[in-house]
């Protein structure tokens, strides 16, 4: 068996993981006694990142910040240098960033689609890459989509379709991997009850999405973190999957 028992001393690298469903896991890791590297995307966002360091130091853990808009595959590149200079060999690797965008394909600008296809599709491919690189043998690595993916509707066409080709590279990961035993995941969570969700809908459009969950409910960050653990833990013999977690929201 090669599960992680015990994630005390791993090196865990958490994209987005200053804000919502990152800080949150970033939290939960750090309670078992992980070493984090944290990735952030905007300067803007380093009060927040610090702030979050000085949480997580002040209970024990050990955190390492990188900001970067991870455009080319070399700022990626680096991310992971780093970690690897802070830590050594990466163990788990959770890529939790994206962009949403609610308009129809004839309104939809070349930059738009341009903006989604970078953030949604080619980071999370270029992750998926340099942590197979990096990361130590019967490691972990996680990126979170959506559960539009199985959904049938309109307006969606960039982030469902930019985060679609996320499944062919885990799976094509987790098979290139295997000799290794590094499993190689994909969530789909439903709408997140998070500032990301809210940008894009109204309050008529909200109401529906709650509607289509069990508890009349947005998915809650809290509903994904203990699915990222346990897939980091007791999880490790799911390789090459696509989890919907969703309340019901949507399933294939």
């Amino acid at each position: 068996m090669v599960k992680y028992n015990n994630l005390k001393d791993k090196v865990v690298i958490i994209t987005g993981g200053v804000r919502n469903l990152g800080a949150l896991t970033a939290r939960n890791f750090a309670e078992k006694s992980a070493k984090l590297v944290l990735h952030y995307h905007q300067e803007k966002d380093s009060n927040v990142a610090n702030n979050l360091k000085a949480e997580l130091e002040s209970s024990g853990a050990k955190v390492a910040l990188y900001q970067s808009d991870l455009s080319n595959e070399s700022d990626i590149i680096e991310l992971f240098n780093f970690a690897v200079q802070k830590f050594g060999k990466v163990d788990i690797a959770i890529n939790t960033i994206g962009k949403v965008l609610k308009k129809s394909i004839t309104e939809t600008s070349e930059d738009e689609f341009n903006s989604m296809d970078l953030i949604n599709n080619k980071i999370a491919y270029f992750f998926i890459k340099q942590a197979s690189k990096n990361m130590n043998d019967s490691g972990h690595i996680i990126t979170i989509t959506t559960s539009l993916l199985a959904a049938y509707t309109g307006y969606y066409s960039t982030y469902a379709g930019n985060k679609a080709p996320v499944e062919h590279y885990t799976r094509s990961a987790s098979k290139e991997l295997m000799k290794r035993q590094i499993s190689v995941n994909a969530i789909a969570p439903g709408p997140m009850d998070t500032p990301f969700f809210y940008g894009q809908e109204t309050e008529e459009s909200t109401v529906f999405h709650k509607s289509q969950a069990m508890g009349n409910q947005l998915t809650k960050i809290a509903d994904i973190v203990p699915i990222i653990l346990f897939l980091a833990t007791d999880g490790w013999w799911i390789n090459g999957q696509t989890i919907f977690a969703n309340g019901g929201y949507t399933t294939r």
